[in-house]
């Protein structure tokens, strides 16, 4: 598949819960090896967007097709799409090296393949000399790159992130936010990336769109995004400009 076709595709997806509505006939594509970083507050219907995608959650209308299959009815297992949020979720009785294998073991992956591929993972992770640690003797961020390497070694159409490093320190995000971009442009990897904060979705997406009472807004460029006054780029660059000036008040000096 050449990278400019559309791998995922989302129709007039239309979600509520009671009488609140959460998303509203929302329309989503994504090319294969794209990485579109949707930017929304709690409650916008980030979270009910991915799991329904994910086959989670159940839309009241619309359509999602992957690699042009309607997969509406596929359950969750069956969709090659890879969920992945705050928590790790990492097996605690089985090790580094043993966690990022389970989901090639489930496939039935040849032993030579699987070790090859674990290796391979664990150097790319920055985890070689943590491959037969427990999941309890890791720090948070490491656990997360144990998590990310489990999704990434199955070699899923898509990736889902939901705020995966919104619970880690400052420091400790960066870094991860650095080997995520790193690991999808060798990789190829198809992602959809959700989180509130403004630099993270600049950093993390190839394209960006915005998430606002259930309707989605996807920019044509990060020109356009930065240009939009509804995404705060401006109000931020405005708020550092008058840190710059001491004056706090946004007015020159």
């Amino acid at each position: 598949m050449g990278t400019n076709e559309k791998l995922l595709i989302v129709k007039e997806l239309s979600k509520k819960y009671g009488s609140e509505k959460v998303l509203h006939s929302l329309d989503l594509e994504l090319a294969s090896g794209q990485v579109l970083s949707i930017l929304g507050r709690s409650g916008s219907g980030k979270t009910t967007l991915l799991k329904i995608i994910a086959g989670l959650d159940t839309a009241d209308a619309g359509d999602i097709f992957l690699n042009q299959k309607h997969i509406n009815e596929l359950a969750p297992q069956h969709r090659n799409i890879l969920y992945l949020y705050q928590e790790a979720l990492l097996f605690p009785h089985l090790n580094v090296a043993e966690n990022l294998a389970f989901g090639l073991r489930l496939r039935k992956t040849p032993a030579a393949v699987c070790t090859q591929k674990v290796t391979q993972m664990l150097e790319e992770l920055g985890l070689s000399e943590q491959a037969h640690k427990m999941p309890e003797a890791l720090s948070g961020g490491q656990r997360q790159r144990v998590a990310f390497g489990r999704a990434l070694i199955v070699q899923p159409q898509v990736v889902l992130l939901d705020e995966p490093f919104g619970a880690l320190d400052a420091q400790t995000r960066q870094q991860m936010q650095l080997l995520f971009k790193k690991l999808t442009q060798a990789h190829q990897i198809t992602a959809i990336f959700v989180t509130h904060d403004l630099k993270e979705a600049l950093l993390m997406g190839d394209h960006l769109a915005t998430l606002d009472q259930g309707q989605l807004k996807v920019y044509p460029s990060k020109s356009a995004f930065i240009e939009d006054a509804e995404t705060g780029v401006k109000a931020e660059l405005a708020f550092w400009e008058s840190i710059k000036n001491n004056r706090p008040d946004g007015h020159e000096n």
